[in-house]
């Protein structure tokens, strides 16, 4: 393993994206859940569907940061 602090910071970025699509996956799966079992309206457990889609955004768009520095760096 290179201790390269621009890896480092890369690594760390992808770690934080990781931590991100897991929580976001198991806070989404609760919503519904508890949106189901409590009645809530569909319009209300449809922010969490929301809240859901802008987490994956970002997701992707930090892995693509990742993967393009990644490819400048072997450059």
């Amino acid at each position: 393993m290179s201790h390269n602090p621009d890896e480092m910071q890369l690594a760390r970025k992808g770690r934080t994206v990781g931590v991100v699509i897991a929580l976001t996956m198991l806070v989404w799966m609760g919503a519904q859940w508890l949106g189901a079992q409590m009645g809530w309206p569909v319009r209300f457990v449809f922010l969490f569907d929301l809240a859901a889609i802008a987490a994956m955004i970002w997701a992707l768009v930090v892995t693509y940061q990742i993967w393009r520095a990644r490819q400048n760096n072997r450059r």
